[in-house]
């Protein structure tokens, strides 16, 4: 009871997080129902929010969907990871691989047995997948009735939620000194190129550094 409990718990902070999306993506000149299709969809809080925030910007729709999928990418390494533990077979693994995301694999491989992974893997990934699309459409509502999106800050929430989500994992010397290269980079560039292809480009900034 406790792991499904721990489970839903966390479906329910990190769906909350849904709202800021809607809002956004609203405030990006998204539609309700686009900003929810995506939500239901993409289902990555990352790649979504980096998708909206190029389209926003003018940036060319394969850079926002280059950079999405390359932000998503590890949800596939997860998959790796998950496919030996749940044993899924048939519709099963399209269900497993939608809800295969950070949450739902963290929370499966931190069980001392196979049985509570399964659990909790499952009901966080649903958690985290019915509350994300929740507070999606009510936050596309809410920034919908407030007309201008630009004048309450909304414009610039992605980034900044970016930010606030990435801050956290600059604890050590290398993670610090990778990100600010891809910031003197993309800062370098955005001037000269399309809209989306600094974000983009500094994704081979990361995989340069993974390999040495």
């Amino acid at each position: 009871m406790s792991i499904k409990r721990d489970s839903i718990s966390v479906g329910v902070a990190v769906g909350a997080a849904g709202a800021a999306f809607g809002a956004v993506a609203v405030a990006s000149h998204f539609s309700v129902l686009q900003a929810c299709l995506l939500s239901l969809l993409l289902f990555s809080g990352a790649s979504q929010f980096a998708l909206s925030t190029i389209m926003a910007s003018g940036g060319n729709p394969w850079s926002a969907i280059v950079t999405g999928a390359f932000l998503g990418s590890r949800n596939g390494l997860y998959g790796i990871r998950m496919a030996g533990l749940l044993q899924n077979r048939g519709w099963r693994r399209v269900v497993a691989a939608q809800i295969t995301i950070d949450e739902s694999t963290g929370m499966a491989i931190a069980q001392e047995n196979i049985e509570d992974s399964r659990i909790a893997f499952w009901y966080t990934g649903f958690g985290v997948y019915f509350f994300w699309n929740l507070f999606t459409l009510l936050g596309a509502l809410g920034a919908k009735a407030i007309g201008n999106a630009a004048a309450w800050g909304l414009d610039v929430a992605s980034p900044s939620i970016f930010v606030a989500v990435l801050w956290p994992r600059l604890r050590e010397r290398k993670p610090q000194l990778i990100a600010a290269i891809a910031i003197i980079w993309a800062l370098a560039i955005t001037r000269i190129v399309p809209v989306g292809v600094p974000i983009l480009t500094t994704v081979f900034i990361a995989i340069f550094a993974g390999w040495n």
